[in-house]
């Protein structure tokens, strides 16, 4: 997938499900998720299940290879001025939409002028902020010349181009394209039922080469342990392991003999994220106290058992912006208590539970439906609080509805990941100005060193310069605790042995889906 596409999602274990199952055939690989696409348009799209099928049915200009290095994807090649400020991007010629239109450089001017649109409601619009101008220099080659130098500026063109001739003079927001799209990639839309599957079918046009896999089906199923069912009776083919099935659920001789399972850390994070917007956790004493208050080692070792490790900040230890030296807070819940106490929340009633101007200590942990790692580690959490007199209540929402919640800024807390981009940038996730409905920093943090940092951080090329700066960063945002940083969990992923061709990188497993084959010799199973 598009690794600068910031999953929200939710590291969500890539699932899918409907009513009925999908009818047998040997070439048509069925994954599964906990939860439905929002919107196929790629410079809109916020969920990790829109980027899942958007990564198939459009193109950037730019992709990572399994090795995490930018090759040509729509473009076959591109010069960089010797300032830095300038990209040219030499496009591919006989690329063909999906509707037989073709693909020209004024594909990607548009796409430009689209997330830069202040009408468009984007989370990206930040990375081509920067651009002082855009321009098509003939019909295949696409040139962009920014204000500054923009570390990221190359991989934010491995954002999906749109298509023009479909698109210009209609409303992005609503238009019925994001249920019909239309792209460049190597699967079509064929089907999409709301809450029950996405169907696509394989691109014979595809500029690479059709894809051996007939076509991909996206099950929504909102339940793991359904999921898993599914699994083992044929239903789905692909799916994300929770710890209990990679560790022993699926270590059964039919397993084995017909699933391959794999494992591999993941470039994302799970954590407790708090509204600051709510005065409950306006006070960093306080954010600080309820870290000491959380036992991360019994939610590592109870819950994902094992299959991960702690997180400290916004960044995994496979990331080369992580800092080691950052804040790390052990399970001390006297510390916690006594913190709590300087902050002025006392338990003056003697009633167990902390309050402070004779109001109550209590709040409610928001995560979603179909991932029981999360709501099992909301009930250590709560636990863990009530024994510092902390009442925190759980509520677990579907999906939708989940997200819908936080568009809204309605909640007081969240269980939630991220999985990030291969580029430490993240302002999107932290600078003040993205607190915008469908922009990222949905917590509201806000704070001017960060700001400063974030900034600088893509105005240099210079990877020490930028270590140190997102080594800096690292370190605010583990002292500050606006998240609560739980866990880095690894992927586990199995697939049919069916499909043949998977090669497991450092990019993971789905990044050559389009080579991935079934065999003659096992069109039975």
């Amino acid at each position: 997938m598009h690794t600068f596409f910031i999953h929200i999602i939710v590291l969500s274990l890539l699932f899918s499900a409907c009513v009925d199952k999908p009818e047998r055939n040997p070439n048509t690989l069925i994954q599964a998720s906990i939860g439905d696409a929002r919107r196929l348009n790629p410079i809109i799209a916020n969920d990790s299940a829109s980027g899942t099928i958007n990564d198939l049915i459009f193109n950037g200009l730019v992709k990572y290879d399994k090795d995490i290095r930018l090759v040509g994807d729509l473009a076959k090649r591109w010069t960089v001025s010797l300032d830095g400020k300038t990209i040219t991007f030499y496009l591919r010629k006989g690329v063909k939409w999906h509707d037989n239109v073709e693909f020209t450089a004024a594909d990607a001017l548009f796409t430009y002028q689209k997330l830069t649109d202040p009408k468009v409601a984007t989370p990206y619009s930040s990375s081509y902020m920067d651009i002082a101008r855009a321009e098509v220099v003939s019909s295949h080659v696409f040139r962009v010349t920014y204000k500054e130098p923009f570390s990221p500026a190359l991989e934010s063109w491995a954002m999906g181009i749109i298509p023009r001739h479909l698109l210009e003079g209609k409303d992005l927001n609503t238009d019925a394209f994001n249920r019909r799209p239309v792209g460049t990639g190597p699967y079509k839309l064929k089907e999409w039922v709301s809450s029950q599957k996405i169907v696509l079918e394989a691109n014979s046009d595809y500029f690479e080469g059709r894809p051996r896999v007939d076509q991909f089906i996206y099950r929504i199923i909102p339940d793991s342990s359904t999921m898993f069912q599914e699994l083992l009776s044929g239903g789905v083919d692909m799916m994300g392991l929770n710890p209990l099935q990679f560790l022993r659920k699926s270590e059964t001789r039919r397993i084995k003999e017909n699933y391959q399972k794999f494992r591999y850390p993941s470039n994302g994070y799970t954590y407790l994220g708090y509204n600051l917007r709510n005065p409950l956790f306006k006070d960093l004493k306080v954010r600080q106290a309820l870290s000491y208050a959380i036992d991360r080692r019994s939610i590592i070792d109870g819950v994902i058992l094992g299959i991960g490790r702690p997180c400290t900040g916004p960044f995994s230890h496979v990331s080369w912006a992580y800092n080691p030296a950052a804040k790390n807070y052990e399970h001390d819940p006297d510390r916690a208590r006594r913190m709590l106490d300087e902050a002025g929340w006392k338990d003056s009633d003697n009633d167990g539970l902390l309050d402070n101007g004779g109001k109550p200590f209590r709040f409610t942990i928001l995560t979603n439906q179909g991932n029981n790692e999360r709501i099992r580690a909301a009930e250590i959490i709560q636990r863990n609080l009530k024994a510092v007199g902390i009442d925190a209540k759980i509520r677990v929402m579907e999906w939708q509805a989940f997200l819908e919640q936080i568009d809204k800024r309605s909640f007081d807390s969240i269980i939630l990941g991220w999985s990030m981009g291969r580029d430490p940038d993240l302002y999107d996730i932290w600078h003040s100005s993205k607190t915008k409905k469908g922009e990222y920093n949905f917590i509201g943090y806000a704070n001017e060193e960060v700001d400063r940092l974030l900034v600088a951080g893509r105005r240099t090329f210079d990877i020490g310069t930028r270590k140190k700066i997102y080594h800096r960063i690292h370190a605010i945002l583990a002292e500050e605790q606006p998240y609560a940083f739980l866990y880095v969990p690894d992927a586990t992923p199995i697939v049919h042995k069916r499909f043949k061709g998977i090669e497991p990188a450092p990019l993971g497993i789905f990044y050559n889906f389009n080579d991935w084959r079934v065999p003659k010799d096992r069109i039975e199973w």
